[in-house]
């Protein structure tokens, strides 16, 4: 067991690690970007990474994940797993090229169909990209992988800047991401030392294509709920007002979608060496709850707080029309994440379709939502996640619960932390907010983030001083904190 947590830690440390230096090369590269470019050059972007998200949930991701999951796996699962990746990634590529002028006359944007048909070649760096990573997070292994993303993230970066300091424009978008995906294929065939040759003959993989398809399903219906605001925004917002929101989005998003999958990645094999100990399984995915949680809760209300000055400082003054926005999405970012937490635990246990379920009832009541949205623009789009998405982690509790051995009481007591204090420290820095004399923005954001967060550490110091302590000795204590008995 210790063992195991040892491995975890070292997994977490690497992969988070990593993801944090990545981000900080990757963003101090987006910010100088985003001044240079337009607006409107977001918004169209965005029209064509809807195209992009909903084919991409055909990837086939989750043939490679299975591997995982599988107890075990010889060179004939991995050459079929390779066959298949390769099948049905050129198979999207294809699609993609050829029906780029359907999307560009949806979007009445011409130039949809020269970009996507340019970014159908990400589809064709999947293989290279999924089955290495997975041979090594099946060994736990997240060094390699970490500094495979890290030249990619450099490379990426490097690209970006030249692209926009050269005029490129919109393709700076497209450019950018294209070296990235590339460069990490690259990258991980060399550090996983891959030399199979994918095999085409699939008999004897259906565990594996019913494992696979389970996850495609379940992304499937995830991507029609989390793209269909783009994709209705594309067809009655104008691409300037698109790309404030588009941009918005993606600001409030950054955690839960950047960093939060990165630990996830963590959390799949660990689970799925525990999948025949429930008991386990249930104290491992609670704690991870409950400090996820901690660390992302306060950064989610206090983006809301400090959005005016955040937005200035980071984004310069061509973009203050998103501020509304951001304020607004950043309330809903800690259902996001909460959701996210779930399909780790339950694809290690071979229920993926419970995620999928719960996608489903998304898809049932958030398309519609942000179709009635829409009518009041980017604000009107961002309080629907705020007042509606929170029914997919609350759809996921309720269908897992019963497979994971958690209760209500369970799932209150790993979110009331977090939640809670962060809560507060919203309320403390609105107030001080709107009493600071101060008005630079390169002022106030310093002072109010560090109130935020002396407000935010008070609190858990007087209510949750156990919890806090356990994340403070998961990050800085070389031993890891003493395992509890399960209940």
């Amino acid at each position: 067991m210790t063992s195991m947590r040892d491995s975890v830690k070292r997994a977490v440390m690497w992969r988070s690690g990593s993801q944090i230096l990545s981000q900080i090369v990757a963003w101090s590269a987006t910010l100088i970007v985003i001044r240079i470019l337009d607006p409107a050059d977001y918004g169209i972007f965005a029209m064509t990474q809807v195209i992009l998200t909903f084919l991409a949930f055909l990837g086939g991701y989750g043939f490679a994940s299975s591997l995982i999951q599988d107890r075990e796996v010889d060179e004939r699962k991995i050459r079929q797993a390779f066959g298949m990746l390769l099948l049905v990634n050129g198979a999207i590529a294809t699609v993609q090229f050829l029906g780029a002028p359907l999307a560009a006359a949806y979007y009445r944007t011409e130039m949809v169909t020269e970009l996507l048909r340019v970014q159908a070649l990400i589809f064709l760096s999947t293989p290279f990209i999924a089955l290495p990573e997975v041979l090594l997070t099946r060994e736990m292994d997240f060094k390699r992988p970490a500094i495979c993303n890290l030249i990619a993230t450099i490379v990426s970066a490097s690209v970006a800047l030249t692209c926009a300091l050269s005029d490129f424009g919109v393709w700076t978008l497209v450019f950018a991401p294209l070296a990235a995906f590339w460069t990490r294929g690259i990258c991980l065939m060399i550090a996983a030392r891959f030399t199979y040759w994918p095999s085409f003959d699939l008999r004897g993989a259906g565990r594996m294509f019913n494992f696979g398809a389970a996850v495609l399903a379940g992304h499937f219906f995830w991507t029609l709920v989390t793209q269909s605001d783009i994709f209705i925004a594309g067809r009655f917002l104008t691409p300037e007002n698109l790309g404030y929101y588009a941009e918005g989005l993606f600001l409030t998003t950054i955690v839960a979608v950047r960093f939060v999958p990165a630990l996830n990645e963590v959390a799949f094999p660990a689970y799925a060496q525990l999948q025949d100990d429930r008991a386990a399984l249930r104290y491992s995915f609670l704690k991870a709850v409950r400090l996820i949680m901690l660390a992302t809760c306060p950064m989610f209300f206090g983006m809301s707080a400090v959005a005016p000055e955040m937005v200035a400082v980071l984004l310069g003054s061509k973009w203050l029309s998103m501020i509304p926005i951001v304020t607004v999405l950043a309330f809903a970012m800690p259902a996001l994440t909460l959701h996210s937490l779930f399909a780790p635990a339950l694809n290690a246990i071979g229920k993926p379709g419970i995620t999928m379920q719960a996608s489903i009832i998304g898809f049932c009541i958030v398309p519609a939502a942000f179709y009635i949205g829409v009518g009041w623009g980017g604000v009107g789009l961002a309080w629907v996640w705020v007042l509606v998405f929170p029914v997919l982690p609350l759809s996921v509790f309720l269908l897992a619960k019963p497979h994971l051995g958690i209760s209500h009481g369970h799932m209150l007591g790993a979110l009331a932390p977090g939640l809670g204090a962060s809560a507060v420290m919203a309320v403390v820095v609105t107030l001080a907010s709107a009493n600071l004399p101060v008005e630079s923005p390169f002022i106030r954001l310093p002072l109010l983030a560090a109130l935020g967060a002396a407000t935010y550490g008070g609190l858990l110091l007087l209510v949750a001083r156990e919890t806090l302590g356990e994340l403070i000795r998961l990050v800085i204590k070389r031993k890891p904190p003493v395992v509890q008995p399960a209940e």
